[in-house]
């Protein structure tokens, strides 16, 4: 198991050329000594050596058996690669020498190539003069193609003329191709103007196109041939123009044509230029009804034209309803702005508003059977922008303000006119005193919001508040008004003659305005009154009020005046009517005291219930006393004249009986008096209340005399 000097020596060299080896080796050994320890470490496993000893010799001799195959076919591919080598490397060798006298042979060649190249210059003008020669009949008939091109257009033989302007173009496209890929772009002038004429065809056939795009609605109804010819050319151009655009070498003039596109804007153009282009119609009223009337009925005639007939005319990739739908779509949104820029009046907002947001989308018109479901405008843009309804309903809003406005004053004229009629207002079922106002008033408010409510519910919630602003200041113009008549009635009272009773029918109407504002509300959930309109309503009938009762206290002052006179009157009556005569100065100054303590209580009594003293009669029953006081009679006649001045409708009657009652005046005193009287005659000054005219007194009896008798 050990290894001698010697083969340590041998092995050296191999180690440090195969390191991995010896590392192997190591581990090897390591493994075998770590075996032999965990099989042979009790004395009686020794016994079993030579049976383990005779394996393990059976085991290497396998194992070298199979390492010597293995090298030995090693060894033997070894070889073959290396005969295969040695042949590779004499083919090598062949070669180069072959290709060394190749090299040779094209360096004594080089002069012979310089013929060469002159001889492929002419191989390729030989080619391009081929080409030519082959072409030269079509270049030569060109304008007879022409020619017979225009005769089919002419005849509007389209497809056959088109297939033959295609032809030239296709001639024309292929020699300017092969000019620019030469370089020789100063030809191309030359060649495009001898195909000039080709400009002029396109423009005539594309002008035939457009009228028969133009007529399409007409057409698919009455000739769809024309119209789907129409459609084929323009599908051929669309193709040749992908081709070249896919091709990106060379692009020849008037190339993409883009008649697809041209197709749709002489569509949109034909759809909106008859109809929304016209000159501006009657904006207002009836006229601007009849246009949009109009409008309804062709678009919805014209799209279910295109939804039977012209999609069956058209490639389906041309969506040919959704584009005719878009377009007036459009043109409609852009013909409502376009009046909308015009002063339209309610009634033209109004139908402007019920025409877009309910007609519109109706079974009228976009909704309607014969074009669900293929005609769609849920998914455009709406028809008036949400900016521009809540512009137009204010709009609306401002001339139904105006509106109102000018009918409440109207009302508010004929109302304060009734007041100074010469009769009483009416009444309602109950007899109370009433007019027509507030029915008239509630009918025109309600109406107006009833009629926004068949638009928008913004646009009824706008003329709510616009109502019931309108209605608060209606209400401070009626006030207004209540007051100039109350000023024209202090001025005349006899102005209203039914003054209390339109009080009281103003009082009535605003009770009935305030019981039903509430009912103005869109809302039956909610139907508060605001509180401003309130106030308004309120203040209303705080003045009807303020006026109704001063006018009864006027009238109660009056009643007092006329009572106070009517017992000044009947006290006076039964003083000078009772026939009393004073005895005495005794009795004088009883009656004097009588009078009064009656005139004092009287006075005092009427100027408790209100009536000043320089309105009261009863000073006359004073004055009547101090004549009856006086003392001296000589002094009656100036105390009698102011007397008659104070009270100008006294009679000389009255005073004869004032005197008489007195009973201590002289014949000459009396004469005196009456003459004075008689002399110094009272005119009733104006305003003045008679007291005394109205009192009859009795007749003296004269005396019966005898002639020659005395007198008593």
């Amino acid at each position: 198991m050990g290894m001698s000097a010697g083969d340590e020596r041998a092995a050296s060299p191999r180690d440090e050329e195969w390191p991995e080896a010896e590392k192997a080796e190591k581990l090897a050994r390591g493994a075998a000594l770590k075996w032999a320890s965990g099989v042979f470490y009790r004395p009686e496993k020794l016994e079993g050596l030579g049976h383990y000893r005779r394996r393990e010799t059976q085991r290497n001799n396998s194992i070298q058996s199979r390492l010597k195959s293995t090298v030995q076919s090693y060894l033997e591919g070894v070889s073959a690669g290396l005969e295969q080598l040695r042949s590779a490397a004499q083919e090598v060798q062949g070669v180069c020498q072959d290709l060394g006298a190749a090299r040779w042979a094209l360096l004594d060649s080089a002069d012979h190539f310089q013929g060469l190249q002159q001889m492929r210059k002419l191989m390729e003008e030989h080619v391009q003069l081929a080409s030519v020669v082959q072409v030269l009949p079509q270049i030569f008939s060109v304008h007879e193609v022409f020619s017979h091109i225009l005769q089919l257009l002419h005849g509007q033989h389209l497809l056959e003329a088109h297939v033959e302007l295609m032809m030239v173009e296709q001639l024309r496209d292929d020699i300017l191709s092969q000019l620019h890929l030469r370089g020789l772009s100063g030809a191309q002038a030359t060649v495009l103007s001898y195909f000039s004429g080709l400009q002029d065809l396109n423009e005539s056939l594309a002008k035939q196109l457009w009228d028969i795009v133009g007529s399409s609605l007409r057409l698919v109804r009455e000739d769809p041939v024309l119209f789907v010819t129409a459609v084929r050319i323009i599908e051929r151009e669309e193709k040749i123009d992908d081709t070249l655009l896919l091709e990106a070498t060379f692009l020849p003039p008037g190339r993409p044509k883009g008649w697809r596109q041209k197709f749709y804007q002489v569509l949109q153009d034909t759809i909106t230029g008859g109809r929304f282009r016209a000159p501006r119609l009657d904006a207002e009223g009836p006229g601007l009804a009849k246009h949009l009337a109009a409008l309804q009925k062709d678009i919805v005639c014209e799209l279910c034209v295109v939804k039977d007939l012209m999609v069956q005319c058209v490639p389906a990739h041309y969506n040919i309803l959704s584009v005719c739908t878009a377009t007036y779509h459009q043109a409609l949104s852009s013909h409502l702005q376009e009046i909308l820029r015009e002063d339209l009046d309610k009634q033209g907002l109004f139908l402007l508003l019920e025409w877009a947001l309910r007609v519109y989308h109706s079974p009228e018109m976009m909704g309607h059977p014969d074009l669900l479901p293929e005609v769609d405008v849920s998914s455009l843009d709406p028809l008036m922008s949400s900016e521009l309804v809540d512009q137009t309903e204010r709009r609306y809003v401002m001339k139904v303000k105006a509106s109102v406005f000018e009918w409440m004053q109207r009302t508010l004229d004929v109302e304060f006119k009734e007041w100074f009629r010469e009769e009483e207002p009416e009444t309602d079922h109950e007899g109370f005193f009433q007019s027509a106002l507030p029915a008239i008033v509630m009918q025109m408010l309600n109406e107006n919001i009833q009629v926004a409510s068949l638009i928008t519910d913004s646009l009824q919630q706008k003329i709510y508040n616009m109502a019931l602003e309108e209605l608060e200041a209606f209400l401070g113009r009626l006030r207004e008004a209540l007051v100039q008549c109350g000023k024209e009635h202090q001025q005349d009272r006899a102005v209203p003659k039914y003054y209390i009773s339109h009080l009281l029918a103003v009082l009535n109407n605003n009770l009935a305005l305030s019981n039903a504002v509430s009912s103005l509300h869109p809302d039956t959930a909610s139907r508060e009154v605001p509180g401003s309109l309130q106030a308004a309503l309120d203040r209303m009938q705080k003045k009807a009020t303020q006026l109704l009762l001063e006018e009864l206290l006027l009238d109660l002052q009056l009643l007092l005046a006329e009572s106070e006179l009517l017992v000044a009157n009947q006290y006076l009556r039964a003083l000078l009517q009772r026939k009393m005569v004073c005895k005495s100065r005794e009795e004088r100054g009883q009656l004097c005291h009588r009078l009064l303590q009656d005139a004092t209580q009287l006075r005092e009594l009427f100027c408790g219930l209100g009536l000043d003293r320089g309105q009261q009669s009863l000073e006359a029953v004073f004055a009547l006393r101090e004549l009856i006081c006086l003392k001296d009679p000589a002094l009656l006649s100036l105390e009698v004249l102011g007397f008659v001045t104070k009270y100008p409708d006294v009679s000389d009657e009255h005073i004869s009986t004032l005197l008489d009652i007195r009973g201590d005046v002289s014949k000459e005193v009396r004469h005196v008096v009456l003459e004075m009287m008689a002399q110094h005659p009272q005119a009733l000054p104006e305003g003045y209340r008679p007291i005394f005219s109205t009192i009859l007194v009795p007749v003296p009896e004269l005396p019966f005399c005898l002639r020659k008798g005395k007198c008593a």
